[in-house]
């Protein structure tokens, strides 16, 4: 395919960082500082809510958790062997544009950008469960709006900032973040009991039904595997290092995950974990009695839920500048203002709070699984596109992009990563394909109007030049 704009090397600058002298930039992130961002992107604040929307499918879950690490692992794989050919800022994004052309790399810019501000919603919808256990607003669905808007809007302005603040935000946040979880994960262990696990299977969907199921709200906790390949610019030694911080994050999280789960399956009944808005909470006064110590998780949770907001606000602002920055997205997404991305910022935190508006207003039972369920679509055309470049370069026989030693074993991760994000298309079910279909196509109208403004304006340029 014919690019519509000339392709350019991307830079720190494109990505939303400022470039360093002779437009360079420091490769700051060895091994183990990779690790920790995949490790800490993954682990957000909607794994505070997951135990209980997962809980209606039963047991099984844990199944479900198995399967999708397995996969998500493989996905690991495949970014880490992309990010080998294009050790550049960008991840998904460039390699889908590398391979297929302009086209593809804008779905899955706009894909990606879709999931970060549609999580933005999820987040502050699992964030009002634990401002309840503090502030009782459940009943009154406006105070419950309400507080879901402040807590979107609240990251927005420090990210308006500066990235100063956002930085001090994140710190707090991150710490603040490991506190509950592995309390819950490594103390929930010692109050375990068998009697509240529930039923195997408690949907009705058949084992493989509620697998599929409870993977596709399981992915909202995997977002962020492909951290250390969106950031490969900023990581030293790249070939070597994005894919290794890419499997031990995924790994590390993925521990944490199934151990706090079971432990909130084991400490809190089945049929009150159904209904529960703050399960760590609930683990928590289940493990030590009374109200207090659900109180203090609650409040750290909200917390992290804060700096998990914070950051994939920066995140989803990044996305339409470096796309911008290529003449793919509209031009004002580029702009930045003390090294923030501010249209992007007002842009995402807008229409994340009119998303929210709708799915609470629309009658919804489950507004956290509905918001994930889209996310989990969107997330999969970049992840999807991802691995198509992979499939495409090992079978157009380049073998400037392909290591002839690796042909099998990479050809299978790409078969097994590709099946992966086919299954949790399948698994997110038709209300939210339905939803995440209608904000892709209009994606295709925006790329059509940039298409020809690009074609447009190329034109121009050249007849400028030659009356010069």
């Amino acid at each position: 395919m014919t690019s519509t704009v000339p392709r350019t090397e991307p830079t720190a600058a494109t990505a939303g960082e400022p470039a360093g002298e002779g437009g360079g930039h420091a490769r700051n992130f060895g091994l183990p500082v990779a690790t920790a961002l995949v490790m800490g992107n993954i682990i957000g604040g909607g794994i505070f809510l997951l135990p209980a929307s997962v809980a209606p499918f039963g047991t099984v879950s844990l199944v479900a958790f198995a399967v999708l690490t397995a996969g998500a692992i493989a996905l690991a794989l495949v970014f880490g062997r992309l990010a080998e050919r294009h050790p550049r800022t960008g991840g998904p994004y460039v390699y889908a544009r590398e391979a297929f052309g302009d086209f593809a790399g804008f779905l899955a810019a706009w894909s990606y950008w879709i999931t970060a501000w549609v999580s933005n919603a999820a987040l502050a919808v699992a964030a009002v469960g634990y401002l309840d256990v503090l502030v009782p607003l459940h009943g009154s669905k406006p105070a419950t709006i309400a507080a879901a808007l402040l807590l979107q809007w609240l990251p927005a302005l420090a990210n308006l900032a500066g990235t100063r603040y956002v930085g001090a935000v994140q710190l707090v946040a991150t710490v603040m973040k490991f506190v509950p979880l592995l309390l819950v994960a490594v103390g929930g262990l010692f109050f375990f009991d068998a009697g509240n696990l529930g039923p195997f299977e408690a949907s009705g969907a058949g084992t493989l039904g509620a697998v599929s199921a409870s993977a596709a709200v399981l992915l909202f906790s995997y977002l962020g595997v492909e951290s250390a390949a969106v950031s490969a610019g900023e990581v030293r030694d790249p070939r070597r290092n994005v894919g290794r911080a890419t499997i031990l994050g995924t790994a590390g999280a993925a521990v944490i995950y199934l151990l706090g789960t079971l432990a909130v399956f084991g400490t809190v009944a089945h049929d009150d974990l159904t209904e529960s808005t703050a399960p760590f909470s609930d683990a928590v006064n289940a493990m030590f009695g009374g109200a207090w110590g659900g109180t203090a998780v609650a409040c750290m949770a909200l917390v992290s839920m804060a700096g998990a907001l914070n950051g994939w606000t920066l995140l989803s602002a990044q996305t339409p500048y470096a796309a911008a920055r290529d003449g793919l997205f509209p031009a004002f997404f580029a702009r930045r203002r003390r090294g923030v991305p501010t249209a992007g910022v007002l842009v995402t935190v807008v229409l994340a709070s009119t998303l929210t508006v709708y799915n609470y207003t629309a009658g919804s039972g489950g507004v956290f699984e509905v918001l994930v369920l889209i996310t989990t679509f969107t997330a999969t055309v970049p992840y999807l596109l991802s691995t198509a470049a992979q499939i495409h370069y090992l079978a157009s026989g380049q073998t400037h992009r392909v290591s002839r030693a690796r042909l099998v074993r990479d050809a299978v991760l790409a078969a097994v990563a590709a099946a992966f994000s086919l299954w949790l298309v399948a698994g997110s079910g038709y209300a939210a394909v339905y939803q995440g279909v209608l904000f892709l196509f209009a994606g295709v109208i925006v790329y059509a109007w940039m298409s020809a403004r690009n074609r447009r304006t190329v034109p121009d340029a050249i007849d400028s030049a030659g009356r010069a």
